[in-house]
This record gives structure tokens, C-alpha cells and sequence, in this order.
């Protein structure tokens, strides 16, 4: 087998896109794509660089691929190029256990490093997930998925290590299941929901993942003052609809302010989301949480959300 590690050219898509169905990636990565789709989350991206995105080639076959980026500096103006991360890494099946995948990670790293990267990760995770939102992971990039079988022993066998786990749930709303709650009742007689589509803050970032999706954001305000006790942020997830046969739009950037914690405004947040989502024929909700925040993974239980999946974040060793 005579094998080539080459950089991204364009005649690659059609090839890429046969490994994504091909590879069964699991329940949170989207199927039946087209060229297109791939091109609005990964090609056309203003930092996508074709060195970073290197293909397996054997005997003319492309048979698998990686592709490594960077996270975002602090002001989210800019690539922060010492944050190195392998967003994505596949093989073809029949091409498995022949030390393709090792070459790609090798690769990845080589060129990362001489980008000037000093910390490697691989799984995309906030700050860094500059590709594949919205085909994979579901509401946000939380690392490679465990519904992704071969995703841990692969990374595990290659000296990666688990960094930080994110939990995933969903929650079916297509019917009106609302868990009682005596603090509900005040709440929202004293209170309004407010919708716009205007971000809370308008970065190159945010324009650049976030800009061509159907983005908006439910804020709780009282009814005497224009200030919001909390808020969230939905993203429409139409590119999951053949894979998962229902409209789902997930949930990120929950947000309560200090003063207003421990009131029930979030749970009344989220309740008065899912009634307004209902009339807008959603019927399923997403969201994610580090598994280290106590405080959210209990509300969302309370809410009666189920959890479908986990993603993790690898580190080099």
C-alpha cells in the first residue's frame, strides 16, 4: 500500500464527506450532508488554512483525514496560535489498525507545533471550536462524543489523556411537562420574556461560528426595569434534522446574575423558552454542561432532561 500524507486541495470535499458517512460517527454527528454544509462550517471559514487539514491517500484513495486549528485569544479578535487543537480525525474502516490514524496525529502535531502551539488538545471545546459547529456535537463542540466508540481507545492508544468531561442532555417538549414549583407563580407575574437576535457580544468569533446560523436569545426581565435577571442563547440545529427527524435548537450561555441566583430565574427562563419554542413547531431542546457544574446538572434534572451522550476533551501526556 503506497500511502501519502498530503494538505487539503480543493477536488477533496466530495472525498471528506464519503469518510464522515462512512466512518459512523455516531448519534451526534449529522448525516446525510451535502459538499455545501462542510463548506459553511469548516472551508469557508476566513481561518480555515488547507495545511492544517491533511489527508490520507492510498493508491489515489483518500482513506482518511485530520484536521488541527487554534483556539481564540482573550478579546476574541484573533486566533491564539499557542492553543493548539485536532478538531477532527478519521479512518476508513477497511484502512483501520494499519498506523494511518498514528500518521495523521503526527502530522497534526507537526503542524501545530510549528504554528507555534504549545498546548495541545484534541477535541474542540469553548474557546476552541472553530470548525464543525452544527454537524457535530450537537448545541456546541464538546469534545470527541463517547457515543463516537472508536474516538477514546483511538486518542487513548496515540497519548491522549481525558482533560475535562461535558455533559449532554436533551429534553422533549413537545408537550407541556413542567414540574411544580410554588416560586414559578410570582415570577412570572412580575416578570416578561424578551427575544432578540442580537448577540451579547458582537466579536469577530462569534461572527465568524455563529454569524450564518439562526441564532437569538431569550432574556427574563422584570416588568419595572429593562435590566435582565437572566438569559440564553438558542441555536438552531436544522442541520440535524435528517439524522435526528425532528426540529431541535439547542441551548447555550445560560447565564443568571449573581443577585438573582438560587431564585428560581433560571428554571422560569427555561420553562417560558420551551413554551415559546412549542409554538414555533421545535420539539426537542439541547444543552451542554461541564460535568463539574453541580448547579446546572441538577437544574436540568429538575427539568426533567435526559442525558444522551458526554463529550471529552483529550490532552498530550
Amino acid at each position: 500500500m503506497l500511502l501519502e500524507i498530503r494538505s487539503f486541495r480543493n477536488p477533496d470535499p466530495p472525498h471528506i464527506l464519503r469518510l464522515w458517512e462512512e466512518c459512523k460517527l455516531g448519534r451526534g454527528a449529522a448525516k446525510g450532508l451535502t459538499c455545501d454544509a462542510f463548506e459553511f462550517v469548516v472551508f469557508g471559514q476566513p481561518y480555515f488554512d488547507p495545511r492544517g487539514l491533511m489527508v490520507a491517500e492510498s493508491d489515489g484513495r483518500v482513506v482518511g483525514f485530520v484536521h488541527a486549528g487554534f483556539g481564540v485569544n482573550e478579546g476574541e479578535s484573533g486566533l491564539a496560535r499557542e492553543n493548539g487543537v485536532i478538531c477532527a480525525v478519521m479512518v476508513h474502516p477497511d484502512f483501520r489498525r494499519q498506523g494511518i490514524g498514528r500518521k495523521l496525529i503526527a502530522a497534526a502535531e507537526e503542524y501545530l507545533n510549528q504554528a507555534g502551539a504549545t498546548n495541545i488538545v484534541a477535541g474542540q471545546s469553548r474557546q476552541r471550536d472553530g470548525f464543525y459547529l452544527g454537524i457535530y456535537g450537537g448545541s456546541e463542540l464538546p469534545g470527541f462524543l463517547e457515543s463516537d466508540s472508536n474516538a477514546a481507545p483511538f486518542l487513548t492508544a496515540t497519548g491522549y489523556q481525558p482533560l475535562e468531561r461535558r455533559l449532554v442532555f436533551q429534553k422533549d417538549i413537545k408537550t407541556k411537562q413542567e414540574p411544580f414549583d410554588s416560586r414559578l407563580a410570582p415570577i412570572r407575574r412580575s416578570m416578561q420574556l424578551v427575544v432578540t437576535d442580537k448577540p451579547e457580544r458582537l466579536t469577530w468569533w462569534w461572527v465568524a461560528r455563529c454569524g450564518r446560523f439562526d441564532t437569538f436569545r431569550f432574556l427574563l426581565v422584570p416588568k419595572n426595569t429593562p435590566q435582565p435577571v437572566a438569559e440564553v442563547t438558542c441555536f438552531g440545529l436544522d442541520l440535524y434534522i435528517r439524522s435526528w427527524q425532528q426540529r431541535c435548537v439547542g441551548l447555550t450561555d445560560l447565564k443568571v446574575g449573581e443577585p438573582g441566583r438560587r431564585k428560581c430565574y433560571a428554571k422560569a427562563l427555561l420553562l417560558e423558552s420551551f413554551r415559546r419554542l412549542r409554538e414555533e413547531m421545535v420539539t426537542r431542546v439541547e444543552v451542554h454542561t461541564p460535568e463539574t457544574n453541580i448547579a446546572a446538572v441538577s437544574l436540568f434534572k429538575a427539568l426533567r432532561f435526559e442525558l444522551v451522550d458526554t463529550g471529552v476533551v483529550y490532552q498530550k501526556r
